[in-house]
């Protein structure tokens, strides 16, 4: 098999199994139906994963690396530091509803603490760049001086509280426009 071949197939295989996750479950998937969505042979699917776990734990990587890489692009090009923090809601926001069968598998089957060590990565990358966001606003005078890292984990964590809401309680997801402008502008009255 050549290697072009071959990334189509592993990414054919993470898209079948990212919809055997989400309709089964963790528990209730198996390889030998991941291999029938994905059109390929159970033995072939071992090929690529040695098991279920490492193909999840690949799954699980390759949808970080993506949500990523679309959050530094949807902020990349964006010189208004207040513009790239609604943008970065925006996005973030929008993803999770788009990919809400791996969020509630996550939350619902396998607890939040799965693949933790990956997470906390992750999460620490994505307050990173809200830090950058923020420094780069007090710089220009945009933003007022703050606690730069406390501030990005408050944005963080309201954007974390969204996802859980996916979860456990769909009705009060809220909108990534009303999110921007109550963090930018806080609630006191400006005289």
């Amino acid at each position: 098999m050549n290697k072009r071949s071959g990334i189509k197939s592993k990414k054919r295989i993470l898209e079948a199994a990212m919809r055997v996750f989400s309709k089964y479950g963790y528990a209730k998937a198996n390889m030998r139906v991941i291999a029938k969505a994905a059109d390929i042979s159970t033995g072939g699917l071992y090929l690529y994963f040695k098991n279920k776990e490492d193909l999840y734990l690949t799954l699980m990587k390759s949808k970080m690396d993506d949500f990523a890489g679309q959050t530094l692009e949807s902020v990349r090009d964006v010189t208004d530091p207040a513009e790239a923090i609604s943008a970065f809601m925006a996005m973030t926001l929008d993803y999770a509803k788009k990919h809400k069968g791996l969020i509630l598998l996550q939350g619902r089957e396998l607890g939040f603490t799965f693949v933790l060590e990956m997470k906390r990565k992750f999460f620490k990358k994505q307050r990173g760049l809200i830090e950058d966001i923020i420094r780069r606003g007090i710089r220009a005078g945009i933003f007022r001086k703050v606690n730069v890292q406390e501030t990005a984990k408050v944005i963080f964590s309201v954007i974390r509280g969204f996802v859980l809401s996916i979860v456990v309680e769909a009705d009060a997801l809220f909108s990534p426009e009303e999110c921007s402008k109550l963090l930018l502008n806080g609630l006191l009255k400006k005289e």
